[in-house]
């Protein structure tokens, strides 16, 4: 009898373990229409409002981001390579495209990713400027909500924002 209890315990921990492998490489799905919510972010104008259209294969993640603000409105194209590796990409703000290298990589639990890149893009005046760019996407955990925290790097210092998206 304590053979068969001792079998019925090892399979039951066997298992469990394997749920719990099986739930924690799950990764957030960011497909959808998501919209800024401003009374939850921070380090941004009050008058920008933000929208994304995101679609999401595998480690493929591509951003149709439309921003609008007094100042102006940009609509910025992207791809996110999420597979922890250096890759090259472009990105496009209204006509004008910038590129750079990017490293994505999932979060342990696969619940976002974490990216860092450097970026070249021309300033107003023609020069060009390099950026070094950190996001960190986290999705909650009722996949209704995400907030991205953005550091940015360059010229004219350090700037960091935290966006809070709701699905629209």
């Amino acid at each position: 009898m304590k053979k068969s209890s001792l079998a019925t315990v090892t399979i039951g921990a066997m298992l469990a373990l394997n749920l719990s492998l099986v739930f924690a490489a799950t990764k957030a799905d960011f497909n959808g229409t998501w919209v800024m919510d401003k009374s939850r972010s921070e380090g941004l104008p009050p008058d920008v409002e933000q929208t994304m259209i995101l679609k999401q294969s595998e480690d493929k993640l591509t951003v149709e981001n439309r921003i609008t603000g007094d100042e102006n409105d940009l609509t910025v194209s992207d791809t996110y390579i999420i597979n922890g590796k250096e890759v090259e990409f472009s990105q496009k703000v209204n006509d004008q495209e910038s590129k750079g290298k990017r490293t994505s990589k999932w979060l342990e639990d696969g619940s976002g990713f974490v990216s860092s890149e450097e970026i070249i893009r021309q300033a107003g005046d023609g020069t060009q400027i390099t950026q070094q760019v950190t996001r960190k996407w986290v999705m909650a955990a009722d996949g209704k909500m995400f907030t991205v925290e953005m550091n940015v790097k360059g010229p004219n210092g350090t700037r960091q924002t935290k966006r809070v998206f709701v699905k629209k």
